[in-house]
């Protein structure tokens, strides 16, 4: 609507001839005015390409005129021409961010598309996390203190179902948009599931010319120096898509260095606790040449370490104990490794000098008649190509490789669900071979299972914390410490006084001590600085009402027992198979230097495994 003789006189002065007016041609020199208060549409020929016109030029012009959008039409007359632009045919091209077609329209590209941690890239199905589940909490969970203590033995308060490839991205996190762009011919989600060594190899192809040469001179190189890193740490088989959860510790640490390499930082302290755990000889060597490269650029480094190699290639070693836990503490020696070999205190010395001889007890067992094996057929997940596993039962099976071979895979991703399963009646259909099985129109990772008839049950072993609060500690997690209360309910002060078992449990209300919850210790927000603790100054840290510590058992109130060690509490506790037998076993293993009430989050992650095994 309005007037448009402006339109008509434009065209003249810029050379146009030619104008579409509600689809009828009209020399742009004969323009007559138009009903003001009606809707029209004006369009101009900008012309026709031919033998002595290319095409090419006609559309740069097209466009420029059109602001960026611009019809081809490819018609043999006049006549057809407008016929064909009346009845919409043609072509429609843009240099906007649309589509004439179909109406889509895009944003500007951004970094922030490619992110599947921003709302501006990531899948709206999945969000970004690639695999859509249901979650389901706990039934069991209550708001009990001791039930929540029992749910911290499960780990998780939240049970998860089983997750599955997000259906609108198809596990790659990515939205539509995101998932359409190409560089060098090549998607974003194509490029991430490539493994760091082949993404390297890719991007070291990688070249630009024109406008977009000083655009990526400052980004490949970048690119190339973290992809190498990812290579001297031993981690180039690693897809750039793997998922964070599902690497082992170890390749994790290496990550982390593989990123301060790339930091080129000079004149820090890196503290790094045990990073040769669980590794391959051959990465461990890798791992160690990477920490000399960090000390080479000007750094310090400090390890919590008992690998040999490690401590030969130290400048300087520090040697605690004697003994663990309260019997430790001290330093036994310091200096080179020749120092520490000669010296007589040092028990690391002495293992180093004199090697254990293994087997330590008897001879090696021939592994004999086997009754029953356990069979895993056709497992394919991650790295793991179609492999057939054979483990004889009521053996100790080990599985070794070097890193990023597929060990944790097998034994988390496939053996340990595949046995799960199993024992659940029907869960998983027998399947023939190479054709995997199915769970509930899931293909699982593996095909036939056999020989898992012969187990009961599975579980599962790791370093992961037994507890997040204080009021987790040894003797609740091994469930000794109810045996302990109900001990005290039978004594005769106990029971003149109508104590029941759960007066003497630091988590109920009555017999703790309520200032500071039976935590033995009081919260100080700080303004501005992190958040610190402090003994209790009501029980001294003792976690107990006074009125509950008069109640003695063998001379030794409830609040004594939980600061005894596992040592002494096995001799004090003797009298009592049912306290002691597990007591025992934790000492077995190692542990008799912790203490009863010893809060959980303080235990280390081999403590934890050890008290998982008890």
């Amino acid at each position: 609507k309005g007037f448009h003789t402006d339109v008509a006189k434009w065209a003249v002065r810029q050379g146009f001839k030619e104008l579409l007016v509600d689809g009828f041609w009209v020399r742009a020199d004969r323009f007559e005015k138009l009903e003001r208060f009606q809707e029209h549409t004006i369009e101009v020929l900008i012309g026709i390409s031919g033998e002595e016109e290319p095409v090419g030029p006609l559309v740069q012009r097209a466009l420029e005129v059109g602001k960026g959008t611009a019809r081809i039409l490819e018609v043999r007359s006049a006549r057809a021409t407008a016929r064909a632009v009346t009845s919409g045919e043609g072509v429609v091209v843009s240099l906007d961010r649309s589509c004439p077609g179909c109406g889509e329209s895009f944003e500007e590209l951004d970094p922030r598309l490619f992110s599947f941690n921003s709302p501006h890239g990531w899948c709206v199905q999945c969000h970004g996390f690639g695999e859509v589940w249901k979650a389901t909490v706990n039934p069991r969970l209550e708001t009990a203190v001791e039930l929540e203590l029992d749910e911290e033995r499960q780990h998780e308060a939240l049970e998860e179902g089983e997750a599955e490839p997000c259906p609108g991205c198809r596990g790659t996190r990515l939205n539509e948009g995101a998932r359409a762009v190409r560089l060098g011919g090549q998607t974003l989600p194509e490029i991430t599931a490539w493994s760091a060594g082949q993404a390297q190899a890719w991007v070291s192809n990688l070249k630009f010319t024109g406008a977009q040469a000083p655009v990526a001179a400052d980004i490949l190189p970048e690119i190339r120096q973290r992809l190498q890193f990812m290579g001297e740490v031993g981690l180039e088989y690693l897809t750039l898509a793997r998922s964070a959860k599902t690497l082992s510790g170890g390749e994790s640490q290496r990550i982390r260095l593989a990123a301060q390499l790339g930091s080129n930082l000079q004149g820090v302290l890196y503290v790094l606790d045990e990073p040769t755990i669980g590794l391959h000889p051959r990465d461990n060597e890798q791992l160690l040449d990477t920490l000399e490269a960090l000390k080479a650029k000007g750094n310090s480094l400090i390890i919590v370490e008992h690998d040999e190699e490690t401590m030969r290639r130290a400048d300087s070693i520090i040697d605690l104990g004697p003994g663990a836990g309260s019997r430790g503490g001290e330093v036994v020696a310091q200096g080179t490794l020749a120092q520490i070999l000669k010296n007589p205190g040092s028990a690391t010395g002495r293992c180093l000098r004199e090697p254990l001889q293994h087997p330590t007890r008897g001879s090696r067992r021939a592994l004999g008649e086997v009754s029953h094996w356990l069979e895993v057929q056709n497992a394919c997940l991650n790295n793991l190509k179609d492999v057939r596993v054979r483990l004889p039962l009521g053996r100790l099976n080990v599985i070794a490789g070097i890193s990023g071979s597929g060990k944790s895979t097998l034994m988390r991703g496939v053996l340990k669900p595949a046995v799960d399963a199993s024992l659940k009646k029907g869960a998983v259909p027998a399947a023939g071979k190479r054709k995997p099985s199915k769970a509930r129109g899931r293909t699982l990772p593996w095909g036939r299972v056999t020989g898992a008839e012969h187990i009961e049950a599975v579980y599962e072993v790791d370093q992961s914390p037994i507890g997040k609060t204080s009021r987790s500690t040894p003797a609740t997690y091994i469930k000794v410490f109810d045996e302990i209360r109900k001990l005290y309910a039978q004594v005769p002060l106990a029971r003149m006084r109508g104590y029941s078992a759960s007066r003497f449990s630091f988590n109920s209300e009555g017999g703790r001590c309520e200032t500071c919850a039976g935590q033995g210790m009081i919260k100080i927000e700080m303004n501005f600085l992190p958040t610190s603790y402090a003994p209790c100054h009501e029980c001294g840290g003792r976690r107990y009402h006074a009125a509950t510590l008069e109640v003695l058992y063998n001379e030794r109130s409830i609040g004594d027992v939980m600061e005894m060690t596992l040592d002494q509490a096995v001799e004090f506790f003797k009298a009592s198979p049912k306290i002691q037998r597990p007591l025992a076993l934790l000492c077995d293993t190692g542990l008799g230097y912790l203490k009863l009430g010893q809060p959980s989050p303080t235990l280390s992650g081999g403590e934890a495994q050890r008290l998982k095994l008890a």
